[in-house]
């Protein structure tokens, strides 16, 4: 199988990454890359990495220009997908690896992004655990319109979802702060985002409940079979290039044992190529998963505090972003969920 691929924000950090990995992937064949600003350069000026893709020329990203491939991956700011999406043909698979398709809810849209609501796809993270039971790949294969969730949504739904389903975490106490590194807010130029500021420094971000991914995160984990789902989630902005370490914790439901908690985890997982519960008493490292698209997973009981201690790590434009986007694409189309993704990181 030859499948033709566009991609959409190609010169961006995300876009690059869905690139890199693409590159390798037997089945797809990348035949046209588009961007705005930088439309008309050759991708080799822009992601001078990508070798085997550097001749390449970016396109203008407009619907025109990405009709008539199999599949359409886009890697563009809020409120830019929508407008291009909409005037796609039904028959292309079109995985959307930003924020216009994610949220169900009109009224949290309006609350978190503002302007046009384009209407949930089907949402692009095959682990989500549903409270019915199975998982959300079921609603992956054949789908074509696919939403990839936000790289801190990702982070925080995999360490909680198996403790909100299995019932022995509360889910109206939710607690995450998470380190980030900068490549999540893209290339845009910013003076927080500057290396003098970044270096030697960490500073919280979108403190209070007003980050864009909170919305997601409540959908998600009501998913998994929360009821009155609350979550304050804290991103805090540290100095590597990419990763997020997110360290979650819950209220224990009264009278649940440390067996029960860790027996959810591990009966979640126990299939799953890419999340990985790791053995009691150790915890993950951002840097063992940098170019994978593999979660790692840490468990612990606070129990002076009567909570789980969850700590995920993962590479936020790989699991985070690409990564997701190529596996929910291969499911979509019948090909091994697997199919040109890694769970080997890069070291040191």
């Amino acid at each position: 199988m030859s499948l033709s691929v566009a991609v959409a924000g190609a010169s961006g950090y995300a876009g690059g990454e869905v690139l890199r990995l693409l590159s390798a992937h037997p089945d797809f064949s990348v035949t046209t890359v588009t961007a705005f600003q930088n439309a008309g350069q050759l991708l080799g000026a822009v992601q001078p990495h990508l070798r085997s893709l550097a001749h390449l020329e970016l396109q203008p990203t407009d619907a025109a220009t990405l009709a008539g491939h199999d599949v359409v991956f886009l890697a563009l700011p809020h409120g830019k997908s929508g407008d291009v999406t909409k005037d796609l043909p039904a028959d292309t698979l079109v995985v959307d690896c930003g924020a216009d398709h994610r949220l169900t809810d009109p009224s949290a849209w309006e609350t978190f992004y503002g302007g046009e609501f384009f209407g949930a796809w089907d949402y692009g993270l095959p682990e989500l655990l549903l409270a019915s039971g199975g998982t959300q790949r079921e609603s992956l294969r054949g789908s074509r319109r696919i939403a990839v969730p936000g790289c801190n949504v990702t982070a925080i739904t995999l360490a909680l979802a198996p403790g909100i389903r299995a019932g022995v975490i509360e889910p109206s106490d939710l607690v995450a702060v998470l380190a980030v590194g900068p490549s999540g807010a893209g290339k845009t130029l910013r003076t927080d985002l500057l290396a003098s500021e970044l270096l030697g420094s960490a500073h919280a971000y979108q403190v209070g409940g007003i980050h864009r991914h909170t919305p997601e995160i409540i959908q998600n984990l009501t998913t998994a079979g929360g009821v009155g789902v609350s979550v304050s989630f804290t991103p805090v902005l540290v100095p590597m290039s990419r990763g997020i370490l997110a360290t979650s914790t819950a209220r224990l439901v009264p009278g649940t044992t440390a067996t029960q908690v860790r027996d959810a985890w591990e009966q979640a997982y126990a299939d799953e190529p890419f999340v990985h519960l790791l053995p009691a008493g150790q915890f993950p490292r951002t840097a063992d998963t940098v170019g994978a698209n593999t979660a790692l997973i840490g468990l612990a009981i606070d129990e002076a505090a009567g909570r789980v201690v969850v700590v995920s790590a993962i590479d936020n434009l790989v699991k985070g972003t690409a990564g997701a986007a190529i596996q929910s694409a291969n499911i979509a189309l019948g090909l091994p969920e697997t199919t040109g993704l890694t769970v080997d990181g890069v070291a040191p």
